[in-house]
């Protein structure tokens, strides 16, 4: 490429593109998000896409580890621990293929994934947008990489490069390789490109064919091509500066490494990686701080190595030809099948400049930092600090409820497990408090196995894997018996069978410490196994189900001393967890001579009706399919069970004996179970798309909800048991009201919703979705506003912008709630307006006011206020001035105060003087209650005491004239007539009676008015007390168990 091109380049560019995120805006802001949840955040992201992290030194102190999770980055402070300082914002337009930190800056390229996509590089101040670079109109590949040295910014593409000034961001060029003649791949990078210490405007490019290309970014010619060893080689994966001038590593596909010097165009070491290391090594560093190299470790020469084929790290002295020093086994998770790098591997290592320190990423979602111990002869280093998340999709949801002593621990807690087969806890205060409940000591399995060392392309795989527990299915938690970070563990193994302890010995030692709190059923396995949530580990037990077939459900009982397990067969289980002793089946087993007398007494039963509701003998009433849903009512009475057979059965908790039963065969089979304890409800997802709410006291069917289009994955109840939210894979949330049946609201997101949970408080509603590692959070609008009952019709789905990681588009709680939507004026229509201006729905029902509830009761206990506010000493003269303050010019002499005497006397005179002026100045009260009594109509009047402060109102009723107590106290029975402000009425007329009690007897009129107002007083307290005492009975007579 000559000179002149290079000028003709940029001229074409020269022109600055139009930035995107307006036209991002404007298209979030045409959508429309949900009436009672707003987004919040996302947790659980670390690192979850395939872009390596990028670090950045602060000064001599600490370090920044900058990781991207989609559209934003994150950036972690190594002396703090990696916690999370800084999330960009705003959000990129599209994904981020490629991150760089330069000086303060974090450089990040975007887009161009599809064909014809947008596409940018943003720059990022602490967490701010700064600025972004000028982009070739032309360009139309993702940049897959970036370098910045000198004064140039270098993004790398697959066939094209782009350098740009650091100063100015302006494009300066393109370089475009080459292809050869013979191989028409030759000219497609393979996405490695670096610079050297001391080679000035030269960039080295990795290449498909093998090559690495030398380019001169300021002339922008190729200058020089270092061709590989042979054509097998493969493409390079990877390019890496030494410490060591003009020594430049390069590793290709076929497992070699090179060090190779670019001056004299030689091989110095060459390095046969593939013997020792199956995967493709995709990432190189070199240690820094001149230790670690030689048998007693006190030389240089360290480089580590490491590929996204495992999540192994493997070192190497370069010394005396290059031999394995150490390998790190099982740094981050491996993937899971071969040559899968979607959920395990690292994507990159990086030894920090001048520390002991390594840090690591992998696609595992975990970052993680590491040191050498210098007075440690080991080669490989110990983990230091990690930051990790969820692997693969998340597949349950569970908030953590609040123990019996009130503890402040609800809505802050949230249980997550995913298809990586681990359990983790989520703090949603603060995030470095999130953690993963341990299984054991996993890795020191592997290790003893061999496990860790083996090859991923072996026929039998084995992975770290298949030493956890399977994938949760399900799981129940009760802390009220948790013992938190004190319980005792027992010291033994854990998850072991309960058939080989002994369990009074074992309960003694859990007793004074309390035992687990949490059991989960798992995928494919008859046990569920228990967990210290307090502790975060795995527990002592595993419980096997009655038939030895596959958990399928389980539950906690609320005093936390039980859980039941349910199987695939149908078979119920009841154990301790504080002894692991098996306590119960549902139904009760039985002896050879109790089952030969139930099938003589179930013979003599059959053709005769009693009537009245069916007994069922001891032993009878075992599910006959799946066990789908457990539940056990707050006093431990009754156990209440669902299946695949379409049955409801309730048993009691004691005997386990069958006590009654709902049967829904064949019409539907119940899939999964809610339990809302305070409102007595289970709410069961059937096969046939439908949500049913039982009564659990009259067994009966309550509610019926419909308008799932596909299968429903997830349900739950509000914290009132007033809502029930369901997600299904049509990728709509919906949410129903259970007094209304109404379905009133319905959103669609980009991806369908696999599980979702309800926060105890009313705060938040989690949801975990089929394309993300991340755990969604939204808020409840309704906290701090109304939200209209009325039914939504399927056509009225809206779509919803899920949160997000920066919570650029998310809302606080109280902004959520007062953020005023244009669009929700068209949901309320106008028959809903119209009912909600109506003052009284009818003449015969008691209607209560819309004063404020402080207001009545302040006028009640005004005394009472104004005695505890009254002042315990008169106000005392100011002290003298010191001598040295000038006295101020024309200051007139303290006055004496005046004594308790002369001010009642004060009070009195004025007092006097207003009831004198009365007829002179009337008030407004006074002049609306004389226009009323003559009228006939006192509304106006009530309307104006309504308004008035209880100070106002109490001086108003205290100035009354006699010619007026009869008038006030018409108004009061005129009300009273009318059914409304019943709680005001009945506090004036509290205040009126004892402010003017002593008027009465003196005062004929005044009497019949009072006479005729205690006549309706009891007239409407006893219509009203022979309503309540019907609708008493009635209630009673439909939950009595004659119905």
């Amino acid at each position: 490429m000559s000179r002149g091109d290079v000028n003709s380049t940029s001229d074409v560019a020269a022109v600055k593109r139009q930035k995107l995120s307006n036209g991002n805006h404007n298209e979030r802001r045409e959508r429309r998000t949900s009436r009672i949840f707003a987004p919040f955040r996302t947790v659980g992201l670390v690192s979850s896409t395939a872009v390596p992290f990028t670090s950045l030194p602060l000064g001599k102190t600490t370090f920044q580890i900058t990781t991207s999770v989609g559209r934003c980055l994150h950036t972690y402070d190594l002396l703090k621990g990696l916690n999370l300082i800084f999330l960009t914002r705003p959000q990129t337009p599209a994904d981020i293929t490629s991150t760089f930190a330069w000086k303060d800056r974090v450089f990040a390229a975007w887009g161009g994934e599809a064909t014809g996509s947008h596409l940018g590089v943003w720059v990022f101040k602490r967490g701010k947008k700064v600025g972004e670079l000028e982009i070739p109109r032309d360009l139309a590949e993702p940049i897959r990489q970036i370098a910045i040295f000198g004064s140039w910014i270098v993004g790398s593409g697959s066939t094209r490069i782009e350098v740009w000034k650091s100063t100015t961001y302006e494009h300066y060029t393109t370089l475009t390789p080459t292809a050869s003649k013979n191989d028409t791949q030759a000219g497609i990078l393979s996405g490695g490109i670096c610079n050297m210490p001391t080679f000035l405007n030269k960039l080295f490019v990795g290449k498909r064919d093998g090559s690495v290309d030398i380019w001169n970014l300021s002339t922008g010619k190729l200058i020089y091509t270092v061709l590989p060893p042979n054509s097998l080689s493969g493409v390079v994966t990877a390019l890496e500066p030494t410490p060591a001038l003009s020594l430049l590593a390069i590793a290709r596909a076929d497992g070699s490494i090179v060090l190779h010097d670019v001056r004299t165009d030689k091989t110095i070491l060459n390095i046969n990686a593939k013997a020792s290391q199956s995967s493709i090594i995709t990432s190189m560093s070199f240690r820094t701080g001149g230790l670690g190299a030689g048998d007693d470790g006190s030389k240089a020469g360290i480089m580590a190595t490491s590929g996204t084929g495992n999540g192994d790290v493997t070192f190497w002295d370069l010394n005396d030809g290059a031999r394995i020093r150490g390998v790190l086994r099982g740094a981050h998770n491996p993937p899971t099948s071969p040559h899968s790098g979607d959920s395990g591997g690292i994507n990159k290592i990086e030894f920090l400049p001048g520390q002991d320190v390594m840090v690591t990423s992998g696609l595992d979602n975990c970052l993680k930092s590491w040191i050498f111990d210098s007075n440690s002869l080991s080669a490989t280093p110990r983990i230091l600090h990690s930051r990790c998340g969820h692997a693969a999709p998340v597949t349950r949801l569970s908030f953590v409820p609040s123990n019996s002593d009130g503890a402040d621990t609800g809505g802050k807690w949230l249980m997550s497990a995913g298809r990586d087969q681990s359990l983790w806890g989520w703090s949603l205060r603060r995030d470095g408090q999130s953690t993963e409940l341990s299984q054991g000591n996993v890795r020191k399995k592997a290790k003893k196995l061999g496990l860790l060392g083996k090859n991923l392309e072996t026929a039998n795989l084995t992975t770290l894997e298949d030493l956890k527990a399977p994938e949760i299915t399900s799981m129940a938690c009760s802390l009220n018996r948790d013992g938190g970070m004190g319980a005792s563990s027992g010291g033994g193994p854990v998850w072991t069978n309960t058939s080989s302890k002994k369990g009074p010995a074992v309960a003694s030692e859990s007793n004074a410490t309390g035992w687990e709190s949490v059991v989960t059923g798992h995928r494919g396995d008859k046990y569920a196994r228990t967990w210290f949530w307090g502790r975060k580990k795995a527990g002592r037990w595993a419980f096997e189900t009655g038939d030895s077939t596959e958990v399928t459900s389980v539950t906690v009982t609320s005093c936390g001393t039980f859980t039941l397990v349910g199987s695939a067969g149908g078979s119920i289980s009841m154990f301790n967890l504080q002894s692991g002793i098996h306590r119960q089946k549902f139904p009760l087993s039985l002896t050879p001579a109790q089952a030969r007398k139930a099938k003589v007494s179930l013979t003599a039963s059959d053709g005769v009706s009693t009537g009245g509701p069916r007994k069922f003998a001891i032993g009878e009433g075992r599910h006959k399919k799946a066990v789908t849903g457990l539940m056990v009512d707050g006093l431990n009475r009754t156990v209440i069970s669902c299946g695949l057979d379409g049955k409801i059965k309730f048993w009691d908790f004691q005997t386990g004996c069958l006590q009654d039963e709902i049967d829904w065969f064949p019409m539907t089979a119940i899939i999964s179970s809610q339990y809302h304890g305070p409102s007595d409800l289970i709410a069961l997802s059937c096969d046939d798309l439908s949500i049913r709410v039982v009564d659990t006291e009259t067994k009966k069917l309550v509610r019926e909800l419909w308008g799932c289009l596909g299968q429903i994955s997830d349900f739950c109840f509000s914290n009132d048991g007033r809502w029930i939210v369901a997600t299904s894979m049509d990728s709509v949330i919906r949410v129903w009201d259970l007094p209304t049946g109404h379905l009133i609201n319905a959103v669609r997101l980009e991806s369908p919703c696999t599980a979702l949970a309800f926060s105890d408080t009313g705060e938040f509603l989690a949801t975990s979705h089929a394309d993300s590692v991340g755990i969604n959070i939204w808020n409840n609008r309704t906290l701090f506003t109304h939200v209209p009952t009325r039914l939504i019709q399927e056509g009225e789905v809206t779509p919803a912008i899920a949160p997000t990681s920066s919570s650029e588009s998310s809302q606080g709680l109280i902004d959520a709630a007062f953020d005023e939507d244009p669009s929700e004026e068209d949901d309320q229509d106008s028959s809903y307006n119209a009912i909600a201006m109506i003052d009284q729905l009818s003449l015969d029902m008691l209607t209560l006011s819309l004063v404020p509830k402080s207001r009545w009761q302040t006028l009640l206990h005004l005394d009472t206020i104004r005695q505890r506010n009254k002042p315990k000493a008169p106000p005392k003269a100011p002290e003298k001035a010191p001598f040295f303050l000038p006295a101020l010019e024309g200051a007139k002499p303290p006055q004496p105060q005046p004594t308790e005497d002369q001010t009642q006397a004060t009070v009195a005179e004025r007092s006097r003087i207003t009831k004198m002026d009365r007829t002179a100045a009337a008030s407004t009260f006074t002049t609306t209650l004389q226009t009323s009594s003559q009228s006939g109509d006192y509304i106006a009047f009530i309307e104006h005491l309504k308004t008035l402060s209880p100070s106002a109102a109490d001086i108003e009723i205290r100035s009354l004239n006699t010619d007026e107590l009869t008038g006030f106290v018409s108004a009061l029975t005129h009300r009273l007539r009318q059914n409304r402000d019943y709680e005001l009425v009945q506090a004036w007329m509290s205040v009126f009676l004892r402010i003017q009690g002593e008027n009465v007897p003196g005062n004929a009129g005044l009497r019949e008015a009072l006479v005729e107002w205690r006549e309706w007083q009891a007239s409407e307290g006893k219509r009203l007390g022979d309503l309540v005492g019907f609708c008493g009975g009635v209630v009673g007579f439909l939950r009595s168990g004659r119905t």
